[in-house]
């Protein structure tokens, strides 16, 4: 639970209170998974990719305002994005699109982060084009002939 000390700005609790694009995405072909040991804190983002773009993006969590917050403002970020420009998103865009947030909830906006990279890193391996797949694996040999059998 959120200390009642810690003050958000109206862009949070807007995204606190009115959360954009909750819930899960039935055709998602990435999902990513991020939570905090610490905190009990834990972000799931589903997204469509098609083209190489995010053109749909959903959220579930469960956490203090601020990951909540987070979460939100990520589907908003990445949607229209390509993977590229999605993974090179950072918490501290998402503390920017919030407006900031507390020094000690900053942390809690890594969980976006972590959860745009396990989506689109397990998207990629799923979906990796043949020609970009790892080329130190040792080339396949010519099996040896099979002998003449009477």
């Amino acid at each position: 639970m959120d200390d009642p000390a810690i003050r958000y700005n109206d862009t949070v609790m807007d995204h606190f209170l009115n959360p954009r694009n909750a819930g899960p995405l039935p055709n998602a072909n990435a999902v990513g998974r991020a939570g905090s040991g610490d905190c009990g804190d834990l972000v799931e983002l589903s997204l469509r990719v098609e083209d190489d773009r995010v053109v749909e993006a959903r959220f579930r969590a469960f956490g203090c305002v601020a990951a909540i917050a987070g979460a939100s403002v990520t589907t908003e970020l990445v949607r229209g994005r390509t993977v590229a420009e999605a993974l090179a998103l950072t918490n501290t865009d998402v503390v920017h699109a919030l407006g900031g947030l507390p020094p000690r909830k900053v942390e809690c906006s890594i969980l976006a982060e972590e959860a745009i990279r396990a989506a689109l890193g397990a998207y990629l391996e799923r979906n990796r084009p043949a020609d970009r797949l790892p080329t130190d694996a040792p080339a396949a040999e010519n099996p040896p002939a099979a002998p003449d059998q009477p």
